[in-house]
């Protein structure tokens, strides 16, 4: 059963860092893209950023030359750094991986990052 287990959401404050995790499951599966949504409190989810196999990244405009995504292929795993944050950064951020087994799209449960002003 494919699983999507997000770690590292916290409180900070503006102008500070976090670092987010993203470990896909089981570990013998294939994943294809793998990427970031977020959504905040009646706002609609949005594209954070995402990234291939080969490494290609994809940013949304509000956060492209303040975030960073990474993978890991050999352990199915995906960070977000997250540098210069706004308190419009704050939402539940949510992991998302498209299995190539099922050819379907998974979702994690997602992780809140909260920064103060």
């Amino acid at each position: 059963q494919v699983q999507l287990l997000e770690s590292g959401g916290n409180l900070v404050q503006a102008g500070g860092s976090l670092k987010l995790s993203c470990v896909a499951t089981p570990s013998s599966s294939l994943f294809g893209a793998m990427g970031w949504y977020r959504q905040a409190p009646g706002k609609q989810r949005e594209l954070v950023a995402s990234i291939n196999t080969v490494g290609t990244t994809k940013y949304g405009s509000s956060v492209a030359g303040r975030f960073i995504v990474s993978r890991y292929n050999a352990n199915n795993t995906i960070h977000l750094q997250m540098n210069g944050l706004k308190p419009e950064d704050t939402a539940v951020y949510i992991c998302t991986a498209y299995h190539v087994g099922s050819r379907d799209n998974y979702w994690g449960q997602g992780t809140q990052v909260t920064v103060s002003s």
